[in-house]
């Protein structure tokens, strides 16, 4: 085995037996050869991927795909049915709130309880005890039981015990989600410091953009079958474009309950965002539909970077007007659309989101003349059009993404939304400092100004 492997899963698979009523249990057992009692169901199935060390790894996955199952396994709390998997090092697991506590002990007696388990020595332990404690920051109910914690201060006392012993193998599976928002920053922070000190990291959320810069490759896995493996960018998306066609069948069978009429109309989009998807494939083709996805019933034909004069570029100065221009096509008759863009740094951090509706919403409000909102519009088939976003640039010395997406919003406000076109990677570009003029440090420019007060002594 090479020396930089960390994790080793070959061809691994998990089965659950399911009974309908406690009896079969007792029947199976009785006669083990004659007659099978139970369902299968295979919670993972022929999983293979190695992770070498250091490495930082997404797994991402709707509730019920394996994420959990897998994870407890590379753990050794759980047994495959077939398969096999291997670790080198010293693992560190936050797979449920609480595991590992003895719920009558104090906190500090569960950190030498766990540190045991982890296999420190007394004297390590004590060593790092000040460490473990000041991390947790849980003040004087580190001598209270720990079945009297909170939730929060439960996932504080385990994730300080973990980071603590610096594992060679640590795994986090949501439980950070209960903390506070300071203390996830501090969590990630120090999770940043142990991958760059050669710590391997699994790591398991719903929060895209955390698992996209905070991992390097990304698992992401469906109904217990590996869908894809590869860079956290592309996991992402192929993540976001599997929750897309879930909803998308929601909302047909959602139609297809109601009445005659209303499932009659449903059947009738459905078959129009087909034909949108047979009408425009050329285009789609064009701009990389690997970074794209959607019902097409609309489609982002381009989006370029503008400067002041309305001139097409890719670099700006701190202060410059910068315009993303997003072109667009109508492939049905539309109305209640959103144009909207994100912008990303290089190092995968979304800096801000914008869209029409986020100008419409606050026109409604301000009772402003209808024709200024674009959500009550309507679009004929085959309709161009586009629009245009304009500001100021504040943003830091970087290169940025834009991403962009229309939308069908079902409501003035972002509560209901159907995905017509999504773009990753629709333009870039960079901004820079005139060292000699003007200098900002950090993502953005609040634009923050001064005065000097002087007091007579």
């Amino acid at each position: 085995m090479s020396s930089d492997i960390s994790i080793k899963v070959e061809n691994l698979s998990k089965c659950y037996h399911i009974y309908d009523k406690p009896s079969d249990r007792l029947l199976q057992m009785l006669s083990p050869a004659r007659k099978q009692y139970y369902k299968e169901f295979w919670a993972l199935r022929d999983l293979s991927f190695e992770v070498k060390r250091g490495e930082s790894i997404g797994i991402l996955g709707r509730n019920g795909s394996g994420k959990s199952t897998l994870l407890q396994m590379i753990c050794g709390t759980l047994n495959p049915t077939t398969g096999s998997v291997q670790t080198f090092g010293r693992i560190a697991a936050l797979l449920e709130l609480g595991s590992g506590f003895n719920p009558d002990f104090t906190g500090r007696e569960n950190i030498f309880l766990n540190g045991t388990i982890l296999g420190l020595t007394q004297k390590e332990i004590e060593d790092r005890f000040d460490a473990i404690a000041s991390f947790a920051d849980i003040g004087d109910h580190l001598n209270q039981p720990v079945k009297t914690y909170s939730s929060g201060m439960l996932v504080r006392l385990a994730f300080a015990v973990q980071v603590q012993v610096t594992p060679d193998i640590l795994i986090v599976d949501e439980a950070l989600a209960v903390g506070d928002a300071l203390f996830q920053k501090r969590c990630f922070q120090q999770i940043e410091k142990l991958i760059s000190d050669g710590t391997t990291l699994l790591f398991v959320s719903h929060d895209q953009e955390s698992v996209r810069t905070l991992t390097h490759r990304a698992l992401l896995l469906h109904k217990g079958v590996k869908k894809l493996w590869g860079k956290s960018s592309d996991v992402v998306l192929e993540y976001r474009r599997m929750l897309h066609e879930d909803e998308r069948q929601s909302f047909l069978e959602y139609g297809k309950k109601l009445t005659a009429n209303a499932a009659a109309t449903a059947a009738v989009n459905d078959a129009k965002a087909k034909e949108a998807k047979v009408k425009a494939p050329e285009l789609s083709q064009k701009h990389n539909k690997v970074k794209s996805f959607g019902d097409l019933e609309a489609e982002i034909l381009g989006v370029k970077i503008l400067d002041s004069k309305g001139v097409e570029v890719s670099h700006f100065y701190i202060g410059e007007r910068i315009t993303i221009r997003v072109s667009l096509r109508a492939n049905v008759d539309l109305n209640n659309v959103n144009v909207a863009f994100r912008i990303r740094n290089k190092e995968g951090v979304k800096i801000t989101s914008w869209g029409t509706l986020n100008h419409d919403m606050r026109a409604s409000l301000k009772n402003a003349d209808e024709s200024e909102i674009i959500w009550l519009k309507s679009f004929s088939a085959g309709a161009e059009f586009a629009v245009e976003f304009n500001a100021p640039c504040t943003l830091g010395a970087n290169l940025y993404e834009v991403q962009a997406t229309v939308t069908r919003e079902h409501d003035m406000y972002y509560g209901s939304q159907q995905i017509l076109h999504w773009m990753d990677e629709a333009a870039f570009f960079t901004v820079a400092i005139k060292q000699q003029e003007y200098v900002v440090g950090g993502i953005c420019d609040l634009g923050f100004e001064h005065k000097l007060i002087e007091h007579s002594i």
